[in-house]
């Protein structure tokens, strides 16, 4: 069922930005863009800023009361802490927010960072019909690795397995499991042995990085997700499908993601089917 909004014409205009470094190929501005239109947000305008971590404080510090709140991608997510004046529980605990959200015109409030990602990750399983996680396998070890982490918390887990390709390099992940009161179990023979048995496999790896896992023997029974959308499907994500596991694209993390960043700097829900359309049409045409 729909969701009839009513937009007061006398709200005024407001400005949301992507930023990162690189940013070019972000694809948020369509996102956002569609959902200011279904929303009928006449005059509200999504950029696209490239931004690195230096560069984020002074630059959020020039912003003025026109500004409704930013989506932050690498290299942002976890300097987006420090520059909030209110960090959410959750981006607290996971270590990391993407979205930075900026009060209304006019006094009281003060910038809010908050995390989508878990939200994206939770909402695309549920949506490709993940009712509950019996056992998880989490591939890799950075920030998208703490969402992942957290977002099967959500689902009722708490004790993944953790393959890294470096134990090194996981201390950040241990720190988001501790506050999370998970009790994952890490290793670092990713590659060298076959994956665990599972009945959710994300994988969190950079593109390419999976590539070695198109081998896989996958069980059917299995739901595989894939942050990497582009090109799709990707080795690991054609392996899966072909044994006819549920494969969820990180597409799909990415439109609900969204969703739920358009709410929290419009104070409208996110119109889920009209940014889907146009998201899934960019795609489309950048894959030729």
């Amino acid at each position: 069922m729909g969701v009839d909004i009513t937009v007061e014409a006398s709200r005024p205009a407001r400005r949301a930005a992507v930023l990162g470094s690189p940013v070019k190929h972000s694809l948020s501005p369509v996102l956002h863009g569609a959902a200011y239109r279904a929303l009928d947000l006449h005059g509200w305008k999504y950029e696209m800023i490239e931004c690195d971590e230096p560069g984020l404080p002074p630059l959020i510090d020039e912003m003025g009361p026109e500004w409704a709140g930013l989506s932050l991608t690498m290299p942002l997510k976890r300097v987006a802490l420090a520059v909030a004046d209110e960090v959410s529980p959750l981006a607290q605990a996971v270590g990391a927010a993407n979205t930075l959200v900026f009060p209304s015109a006019g006094p009281g409030g003060g910038r809010r960072a908050d995390n989508t990602d878990v939200a994206g990750l939770v909402a695309a399983l549920r949506e490709a019909g993940l009712a509950r996680v019996e056992q998880a396998v989490i591939l890799g070890a950075g920030g998208t690795a703490q969402a992942a982490l957290a977002a099967v918390r959500e689902l009722g887990h708490a004790s993944p397995i953790v393959i890294a390709r470096n134990l090194a390099r996981t201390g950040e992940l241990r720190e988001t499991a501790e506050r999370l009161a998970m009790r994952p179990s890490f290793r670092g023979n990713l590659f060298e042995e076959p994956l665990p048995d599972a009945d959710l496999v994300i994988s969190t790896l950079p593109g390419g990085a999976a590539d070695p896992l198109g081998a896989t023997r996958w069980k059917p029974d299995t739901m595989v997700l894939d942050v990497v959308y582009a090109p799709w499907p990707t080795p690991l994500a054609a392996s899966a499908l072909a044994a006819g596991c549920r494969v969820v694209s990180g597409l799909t993390v990415l439109l609900h993601q969204a969703v739920a960043q358009v709410e929290l700097m419009t104070g409208y829900p996110g119109p889920v089917e009209a940014m889907r359309s146009a998201l899934v049409a960019a795609a489309a045409a950048r894959q030729g």
